[in-house]
């Protein structure tokens, strides 16, 4: 698990990384699947940093279905996108993004064996540091902060278009900066990015403010699910509820609006730990965990087979409702000894 940043070595490899390329050298970016703003901002604002140096051969990927989230469809840079089938099979650099283990990568885990050169941004702590050259930093706020800082080594001139991409990354990730790892330098780099011109009202409401009427009667459903247990996580409170697919299918909504979940559940006073199970299957479920800070929930997602941060974590994972919720609470109990 990486506890600290990358080192100067680590960004020269990176940069002579891309630097080595020739600007018709087959680049292949890949972010994790169902990626989120971070994930496909960082991506794409990267992507349009490479072709602003004068690279013409760059796809961007992610693995499952090529959907695009509706706060999402907006961005700059979505041409660049291909479906999976699609990308490039032996690409001459591989660049990686948000994805805290190969196994996010899905079915384009590959092109990373396949690359004559694989780079790995990432700013999550549960990361084991894969890829030839890993850029992982889990004091960034966000991937989008690593992204940016490559961008600046490179020397890329930051653009309108690039700026909206990483500025997207950036409030997603930070929760509107509202996270812990909201630092001055965050701002300082938010600063950076309005100044290209940016509207940040107007990406608020695109990205944060909107949802479907149906999406709003969805959470209303499942909120009311909502059970708080003040004796769990070792006496520091647990909060929890489940949202199905029929609940998708009753309002007509896509999954992706079950990721805001999350962040109405967390509001809980009571509870330090936070935690939304997202069907996808009939017995599998996609779990988002928050902490306020009294437990890791990055050392309890890691121990269910996924990952993430001390504050904020996920896995997936299999069984019946029953079974799912008490292999988190069994869990939650470890992690409290």
């Amino acid at each position: 698990m990486t506890s600290t940043g990358p080192d100067e070595s680590a960004w020269a490899a990176a940069v002579a990384a891309v630097e080595r390329q020739a600007l018709d050298a087959k680049v292949l970016l890949i972010c994790h699947v169902n990626p989120d703003g971070d994930a496909l901002g960082s991506m794409l604002g990267f992507g349009l940093g490479l072709l602003r140096r004068g690279h013409t051969n760059v796809q961007a990927v992610f693995p499952g279905p090529l959907f695009i989230a509706e706060p999402f469809q907006g961005l700059p840079g979505l041409d660049l996108l291909v479906a999976e089938g699609d990308a490039c099979p032996e690409p001459d650099l591989v660049v990686c993004f948000d994805a805290a283990s190969q196994a996010r990568l899905g079915g384009l885990v590959d092109r990373l064996e396949r690359a004559g050169v694989s780079i790995v941004l990432d700013h999550h702590a549960s990361n084991p540091g894969f890829g030839d050259i890993p850029l992982v930093d889990p004091a960034a706020a966000a991937t989008s902060v690593v992204a940016a800082q490559l961008l600046d080594r490179l020397g890329v001139e930051l653009d309108a278009a690039i700026a909206e991409c990483l500025y997207v990354a950036l409030v997603t990730d930070t929760g509107s900066f509202r996270f812990a790892l909201t630092t001055p330098a965050v701002h300082e780099l938010a600063a950076r990015l309005v100044a290209t011109g940016l509207r940040p009202e107007e990406i608020s409401q695109r990205v944060l403010d909107s949802r479907p009427f149906g999406a709003i009667k969805l959470f209303g459903d499942v909120l009311s699910r909502a059970e708080l247990e003040p004796a769990a996580a070792g006496g520091v409170g647990l909060v929890w509820t489940f949202a199905t697919l029929e609940d998708l299918i009753r309002h007509k909504q896509e999954p992706y609006v079950m990721e805001a979940l999350i962040e109405a559940v967390r509001g809980a006073a009571e509870a330090d730990v936070a935690c939304v199970f997202k069907q996808v299957a009939e017995r599998e479920w996609s779990v988002s965990m928050r902490s306020k800070g009294a437990r890791d929930v990055s050392r309890v997602a890691v121990s269910l087979g996924g990952g993430g941060h001390r504050l904020a974590a996920g896995y997936s994972c299999a069984g019946t409702l029953a079974d799912v919720v008490e292999a988190l609470r069994a869990e939650l109990t470890l992690a409290s000894s």
